[in-house]
């Protein structure tokens, strides 16, 4: 597979065949991720890999919950929540593996507390870009992503960190869900054309 069929292909996929992923995929896929640009060539990136019975619904538990508080707090209609439970009991989210990515606080290189926050930010932007990778890795094996937002929520971020037995220097950056997809592939137009979010100087 090209790359571009990769970029082109890779999409947000919600739904999962119950088709368990085998862990010859997985490490594939984490050696992609680690293939990316990381600031001062710290890789101070970890990868956590939920995917027994118990660690997954665990994480379903806690997508059902952040998600309610999540469109409440944007205001949705009781309408459109009821539509977010049913399409919750139909599997939405339930994927046969999830992978969290954190970095390690402590793992930086300028020592002076005024870097502090820049620090983070180069750590995060890694730990983004591995991300990136990972996800298109799973395009070319045939498999579907899902970038979870929510789980950046301080209650759900917590339990993670706690069924992996990480400290407090640990600080997720991305969950991801990963599976077989459920429905083909329909990758969406971007709103914005080319245009209007590129200036050249």
């Amino acid at each position: 597979m090209e790359l571009e069929e990769a970029i082109n292909k890779r999409q947000s996929i919600r739904f999962y065949q119950k088709k368990r992923i085998g862990n010859k995929k997985i490490e594939e896929l984490v050696k992609a991720a680690i293939r990316a640009p990381n600031a001062n060539g710290l890789e101070n990136w970890f990868f956590v890999i939920y995917n027994s019975n118990e660690a997954r619904e665990k994480i379903q538990e806690l997508l059902i919950h952040s998600h309610i508080d999540y469109y409440r707090e944007i205001g949705i209609s009781n309408e459109k929540m009821d539509k977010l439970e049913k399409k919750f009991k139909e599997g939405m989210y339930s994927a046969p593996c999830y992978v969290a990515v954190f970095i390690d606080k402590n793992s930086k290189v300028l020592k002076d507390k005024k870097y502090e926050e820049l620090e983070m930010h180069w750590a995060i932007e890694s730990a983004a870009m591995a991300i990136e990778n990972l996800m298109l890795k799973a395009v070319e094996l045939g498999l579907g992503t899902c970038y979870i937002g929510v789980a950046n929520f301080t209650y759900f971020e917590n339990e993670i960190k706690k069924m992996a037995g990480l400290g407090k220097n640990y600080q997720l950056v991305g969950l991801i869900s990963i599976g077989y997809p459920k429905k083909e592939r329909k990758p969406r137009k971007r709103r914005k054309r080319l245009e209007e979010i590129t200036k050249f100087v």
